[in-house]
């Protein structure tokens, strides 16, 4: 088989911590439980900067 096809499959998390660990990379979820009120707010705004607002969201663009 193909390098990458068969084998385990690692859970979402471990994608994320491998990422971050490897390359630097951090993929977090604004919805995160782990996360506090603050924290949740900072990555908000921090996901609104670099790609601008969700849908839905004050200040997002009509589709």
């Amino acid at each position: 088989m193909p390098k990458g096809y068969g084998g385990e499959r690692r859970d979402p998390d471990r994608v994320k911590r491998d990422g971050w660990r490897d390359q630097g990379v951090l993929a977090v979820s604004v919805d995160d439980e782990r996360l506090s009120w603050p924290e949740k707010e900072l990555v908000r705004q921090l996901g609104d900067r670099l790609y601008g607002p969700r849908p839905g969201e004050p200040n997002a663009p009509d589709p």
